[in-house]
This record gives C-alpha cells, structure tokens and sequence, in this order.
C-alpha cells in the first residue's frame, strides 16, 4: 500500500477513535481531552499492539511515522498559537499580587521536589549522555506546568469564570502558563548545549527576539487588526498573513536554538486582543486544527507511550511515587500560598486541584523531552501516567472540596429576593423555574409562569432559566472570556423579553439565571437541587430525531428533575379566562387540579371546567381526599367559578379533545388515559398533545408533600398536611 494512502488511513482512524473517546469522557464529566489522548494511547504498543501486534504493524508501520510526526507539529504550532491567543489580559487584571504568589510557589515546590526527585531517578531511568542538569530541569518542568486551556474550560463547564476562586485560578495559569513556558526554553537550550553557560547565548537570543515580537511585531499585528476594523472581515489574505507570520516566528526560535512551539506562542500572545478579530481568527483556525491535526499528536505521543516498559514492581513504585511527588507539590504549593494570602480554606483546596490539572500541556513537554533524547521511554510512560491521573482527577476533586450549591455561579446576578408593593409574608416564597431555550419564541410561557406564580397572599418568583450549551471542551466559545461575553448577551435578551410581559407590575417577579452547561438536562436537575424550585415550567421542544413531544431533553427533565414538572405547549393566544381539567384520579391529575385552582385564585375572571369522563358503568370515580379537603376551604367567590362535570364516554381522550374546542387552556396529568403515559419499553405516546384544540399544559407530580397553594389558602395548606402524614 502506498505511504500516502497509510497514512491517510491512520488519520480516519486516529480522528474517529479520538472523537468517540473524547465525547465516552465528556459523558462521564471528565475534559475532552483525557478521551484523546487515552485514544492515542489505544493505538499505540499499549494497546492495539499488545491485542493485535500484526494488524497494528500493519496499520501503523514504523515508514508512516515520520508523516505522523510533521503532521503533529504543525498541529502544535498552530495548537500553540491558539494559546497564546486566547491568554487574554483581562486574565492577570483580578487579584495580581495573591496569583503571583500563589502561581510562582506553585511552581517553584513540585519544580523542587522534581528535582530532589531527579537524583533518584535519574540513575535508574535516565538516557546515557544526558545531563542531570537537563534531565532535573525537564522534570522539574513537567510536574510544575499547569494545563491552562483545560483548567480554563474546566472553570467555564463549573460557572466559576465569575467567581473569586475562578477569576484567581485563571490569572494564576496565566502566569504559571508564562513561567513554565520560560522554564522550559531554559530547560530546551541546556538539554541541547548541555550546559547552562552554554546555553546562555540562547537564553539571551530569545530575550532578544521576545523583545523584537513585543515591539515591531506587535506594531506590524496591530497594522493587520486595523486593516480588519477597516472591512470588518478576516479575510484569506489577511488569515494568509497572519498564518504566515506563525510560521515565520516558530522558525526563528527553532532556529535560536528552543523549540517551535514558543515562536507560535509568541506571536499568539502578541496578537492585538480585539475581541471580534480574536474570536474570527480562533473560529477558523481551531476546527482544523483540533479535530484533524492534534488528535494526531496524541496518536504519536500514544505510538511512543509503552506501558509494558513498566514490567518490574520497582517501575511501577517509581511511576507511584512521581505521581505523588508531581500532585503533592502542585497541591501543597498552591494551597499553602493560597492560605498565607488571605484565601479561606475551601477555595484554597479547590485552587490547588485545579492547578495540579495537567493535560496537554504536560503532554506537550514530555515529547519534546523524548525528542531531544532527555527523559527516556521509560519515564515517558510514567509521567504520561501522571498527565492523564492529575487531569482526571481534577473534576471530581473540585466537585468535593467546592461543590456547586456553594458555588456563587453568577456574582453579576440580580439579588434574589422579591422587590415588589405587596406586603412580605413570612411564608417561603413560591417559585417556578422556566427553562428558556429561545428567548425570541418563548414569551407565552414566560407569561403562564407569572400567572401561575403571582397572586396577592404569597410572595413568589419566576426564574427564567437559560443554559448555554457549548459543544467543544476546546472551542473558542468556552473560553471563560467568550463565555461572558455569550452569558451577557443572553442576559440581555432575558432582560428584553421580561421587558414585554403585562401588565408592567408582573416583571418584577422575573429574575433570570443564564448558566454555562455542556448538558441541558443534568444542569436543569442539578440547579433545581440549589434552588429549591415549587415547579419547573417547561416549553415543549420536538426531539430531533423523533416525533415524540415527550422525549429528548423535555423527558429527560421529567425523568429526572427532583421537583413537580409541568410541559407547556403553546398553540397560541394569550388569554386564559376559560380552564378545562380532565380528572382521572391520580397523583398527576391532582397536580393539574392544584395548578388549575392556583390560576382560579390568582385569576378573578378565570373559569375552571373538571371533566372526569368515565365508562358505561362506572363506579364513582370521585376526586381525592385531598382535593376535596382543598375544594371545601375555597372561598366561595372561587368555588362559584369551578363546574364539576363527569361524562360517560368509551373513548375518553375524545372527550378531552372536543372539550378542548371551547377552552383557552386545558391541564392534564401523566395519565394513560389521556395518552401521555410513559410505556413499558420507555417511550412515550402523546395523543392528547397531537389532537389538543387549546393550549395544554402536562403535569407530573413529584412528591406529594408540596403544596402549590400553601399561603395562598393557609387552611388548606395546614390539612394537606395532616393528609400527607
């Protein structure tokens, strides 16, 4: 087969198995990242070739290796430019003291105890001809850097871009990102010099060039942002040069004597920070380069990584130690310095997991120590290992020291608490949290929100709840900047769409949450445990490979969110004067009753029709106790407006359905026989949401403990109480 076919082959297979991987971790709360570079793992010696040694020769023949070399160095220069271009600033304007305290004893204690650690090592799993100096310094390296991309979108996944831990750590990766990096063009020049004295002339050479790209180069970027301000379009000749001069400054530093890498770095650093040119250059330059050129250096990186060196108990001692070694003085570092500056022990724990995160970068330096022949395969694999433990860890690790419910998830969100004219009970305020998928479609269940919330007994809160879903662990839009940027805008719709409910007075019950998720429906369930919801209103949405009203994430909201839920679909109008109930008889129906009769107090001119439609011979099928109980403490200016109906019907969802014709909006519970009944095989049938003339909201009860009238009707509150116990 020829070369260019091989290869070619290699790459459907590396971007195949690294995008299933990377999206089985994201499924598990762990960065895309650790997926791709376990797939890369896969593939090499690790795996495919201890499985399937001929086939894997076949695949991956050592002749095609060179092309997986070039094509995973290019993917780094850009990957690297990318970097240096999203190092926003903004970043190093918040706490600036603390986080370079804390970043630079972060680095300077694993840096310390990799080198002690060195002197063990470095007689047991060094290359001959290596230098301690150049191997002590590569090490110290690799268990001092920080992964900034994956703790930056770690942070963004969490909501904490707005918080003081999250604000610290990023500026805290932004400078330990910059230190490293230093580190490591020291590290490069001694490792190739072999000695420090002999490394000074590139050391000086690079503060040479860092400078010239700080100043003219700078100057010649800003002259490309102008031109872009001019059209208001990034251009092909404008991305040809801007590319070009990418590649121009790897080349220089590669030939000062460092590495590519920090040339891409450079200018990505250096680049003019305007927003819209940032984002245009990123949106075009980060899909190529993340899902075809990077997977393939984590499929070479897999290709060098042989977990089968670690053949003797005394290896894998080694390869424990450095694991201990590399999270103890990340941790240790960054909380110690953290406490001594005035940081509670909570965020000071939850900073030092996030820094200990390692990922690509790490990844990054390890290649590089292999090519130049400083760490031997051996210790590749191990602090590999070490990679990929530490930025597992890392979620999960700052899930239990920093849990989301005392997470402060937006510090620019309006304060909670109901300012209105009416009097302020000491009842607990009712509340309905309404997930908002489209701002410019959804006013009607805005509205029905309020109308259900609002009334003069009780005070009450509707939460407009916006959650924007990011794709990518490493798209431009994750980035915590970007984020704020989406989370304002969003805001900002929220705010225009309150801005059109009626009457005026209603809008001060709205207080939006707008959040950052990467699944919609786990972050409404989780968000209803902080909030403490009464009711989750939510907006039908058709699934989109399905037909079914009832599916997708709508039923995955009913399925898993701890608190009663109620699906709205709208078919238009706004009025709500007329309501119709079909009662059956179950703790579903007895939802719909309780938010229908909500409606009838809150609504003096609204009218509620309880149809209960029942067979030829029925036995009297009454309303509950507990329904009944609430019906005689109405007050009879809304018992006035409730008619009771029963009707004998074979069919009884045709029933509902004509006397849907004659209502503005008709209630119905979970209930097989209105046709929205989850199955036994775990679907849903919706004929009654197919066939329905009115708008119909469908309820599903929760728990029967929660009273939606408690205050509303004090009395009815005190024996739905003495029911339930």
């Amino acid at each position: 087969m020829h070369t260019v076919i091989r290869v070619l082959v290699e790459v459907l297979i590396v971007i195949g198995l690294s995008r299933l991987l990377g999206l089985a971790f994201k499924a598990i709360k762990q960065p895309l990242v650790i997926g791709e570079i376990v797939a890369g793992i896969m593939l090499g010696p690790s795996v495919f070739g201890l499985v399937a040694p001929s086939l894997a020769a076949n695949i991956f023949p050592s002749e095609t290796i060179p092309f997986l070399n070039v094509l995973s160095q290019v993917g780094l220069i850009f990957f690297m430019f990318l970097i240096g271009l999203e190092l926003n600033p903004k970043y190093l304007n918040s706490q600036l003291e603390t986080a370079v305290l804390t970043s630079h004893v972060s680095i300077l204690v694993p840096f310390s105890l990799g080198t002690l650690l060195a002197v063990l090592l470095y007689p047991l799993v060094s290359n001959s001809g290596v230098s301690f100096t150049a191997f002590a310094l590569f090490l110290g390296a690799a268990m001092s850097i920080t992964a900034f991309p994956v703790l930056a979108r770690i942070i963004t996944e969490n909501n904490l871009q707005g918080t003081r831990l999250g604000t610290l750590a990023l500026t805290c990766a932004a400078v330990d990102d910059v230190t490293a990096w230093c580190l490591l063009a020291v590290a490069i020049a001694v490792a190739r010099e072999g000695s420090i004295v002999g490394a000074f002339p590139i050391i000086m050479a690079s503060l040479v060039y860092i400078g010239f790209v700080l100043t003219l180069g700078r100057w010649f970027l800003q002259r490309l942002a102008t031109q872009y301000e001019r059209t208001g379009r990034l251009s092909q000749s404008l991305v040809a040069l801007i590319y070009m001069a990418v590649v121009a400054s790897a080349l220089i530093t590669e030939q000062i004597g460092v590495h590519l890498i920090f040339g891409a770095f450079l200018l990505g650093a250096a680049m003019p920070k305007n927003a819209d040119l940032v984002r245009a250059l990123a949106e075009k330059t980060e899909d190529f380069v993340l899902i075809f050129l990077l997977p393939v250096f984590f499929a070479y990186s897999g290709l060098r990584t042989q977990i089968d060196l670690l053949n003797r108990p005394e290896l894998w001692a080694l390869c424990a130690l450095v694991l201990i070694v590399a999270i103890a003085g990340k941790y240790i570092g960054t909380y110690v310095a953290a406490r001594v500056s005035g940081i509670n022990d909570r965020e000071a724990s939850a900073l030092g997991w996030l820094m200990n995160t390692r990922g690509l970068t790490a990844l990054i330096v390890l290649n590089i120590g292999l090519d130049l022949g400083v760490i031997s395969p051996v210790l590749f694999t191990m602090l590999v290992i070490m990679a990929l433990v530490t930025t597992f860890m890392t979620s999960p690790l700052l899930e239990w020291t920093y849990p989301k419910r005392l997470i402060r998830l937006d510090v620019v969100e309006a304060d909670l608490a109901v300012q209105t004219d009416q009097e302020t009970f000491d009842d607990k305020e009712y509340k309905i949290l309404v997930p908002v998928a489209n701002p410019s479609t959804q006013k009607g269940l805005l509205q029905l929100a309020v109308a259900i919330a609002r009334n003069n007994q009780q005070s009450a809160i509707v939460h407009p709840l916006s959650l924007i879903e990011l794709e990518e662990d490493y798209g431009f839009e994750s980035t915590p900047v970007e984020a704020n940027r989406l989370i304002a805008q969003r805001r900002q719709q929220l705010e225009e769409l309150t801005n059109t409910l009626e009457p005026p007075i209603t809008r001060a019950y709205v207080h939006p949450i707008v959040r950052i998720s990467s699944n919609v429906a786990r972050a409404t369930a989780q968000i209803a445990n902080i909030e403490q919801p009464d009711l989750i209103l939510v907006g039908w949405h058709r699934p989109a490979f399905s037909n079914n009203r009832l599916g997708g994430r709508v039923g995955q909201i009913l399925s898993t969110a701890p608190v009663d839920v109620a699906v709205y679909i709208d078919r238009g109008g706004n009025r709500l004067e007329s309501l119709l109930v079909p009662y059956s008889a179950n703790i579903h129906d007895d939802l719909a009753l309780i938010l229908a009769l909500r409606l009838l107090i809150n609504r003096d001119t609204c009218m509620l029709r309880i149809l209960q439609v029942v067979s030829e011979n029925p036995l009297v099928d009454e309303l509950s106790y507990e329904l009944h109980t609430m019906m005689r403490q109405l007050p009879s200016s809304v018992r006035d407006r409730i008619h009771i109906e029963m009707i004998a019907a074979p069919k009884p969802m045709q029933a509902v359905v004509a006397a849907s014709e004659s209502v503005d909006l008709t209630i119905a519970g979970t209930s097989r026989a209105w046709g929205i009944e989850r199955q036994t095989l775990g679907q849903y049938t919706d004929q009654l949401a197919i066939e329905c003339r009115s708008s119909l909201l469908i309820t599903r009860r929760y728990s029967q403990v929660t009273s939606h009238l408690a205050s509303v009707l004090p009395e009815v509150s005190i024996q739905q109480s003495a029911v339930t116990r």
